[in-house]
């Protein structure tokens, strides 16, 4: 039973990301891609085990890591036809960003996916567009930043940060209560 905890655990974080996914492509190949991932990881859920335990999670993974970066760049992408230059190189997936001061920096369509913006100053920020996944924002200093159009964004990377009620959380993120 705790391996299929562990599989189920992965396979609804999958379905998170891939939910908002297929809801933000514009490409409707690239959401169809997703509705077709998430159809074949509910139907894992809710099989037998001796299925679920037989799942190749790699390759699974795999094709959800691919699906989600295509849609990241099809998000992405219409900040930078704007004729808007490509942002600093520091700002990349997996940057160390660690208690930076980005506050009041427009930084959207940037991918910050997995990037370390522990203690970073995002204060006043507009992170519209911008790939969030994975990146950890412990500590990270959100008051009156604009995330909510942040793409793969979740509660509890929300829960890590301090915000007040000045800090824009798309729909599906809520505010914490800490944040008072």
């Amino acid at each position: 039973m705790f391996s299929a905890f562990g599989i189920v655990r992965q396979l609804h974080e999958m379905l998170w990301y891939l939910a908002e996914a297929q809801v933000r492509a514009f490409d409707p190949d690239l959401a169809a891609r997703a509705a077709q991932l998430r159809r074949l990881i509910a139907q894992a859920v809710q099989g037998e085990l001796p299925d679920l335990l037989s799942l190749d999670m790699q390759d699974l993974h795999s094709q959800v890591r691919l699906t989600l970066m295509d849609i990241s760049e099809d998000v992405r992408a219409p900040y930078f036809a704007a004729g808007r230059d490509h942002l600093e190189p520091e700002l990349r997936p997996g940057a160390d960003l660690m208690g930076q001061s980005l506050k009041f920096r427009q930084l959207c369509g940037a991918d910050l996916r997995g990037a370390y913006l522990i203690a970073a100053d995002l204060r006043g920020s507009d992170l519209s567009g911008t790939d969030l996944l994975g990146a950890d924002l412990r500590d990270a200093r959100l008051d009156g930043a604009d995330l909510s159009r942040a793409l793969y964004l979740t509660q509890p990377q929300i829960n890590a940060a301090s915000g007040s009620v000045t800090t824009r959380l798309p729909p599906e993120v809520s505010t914490p209560a800490h944040w008072n």
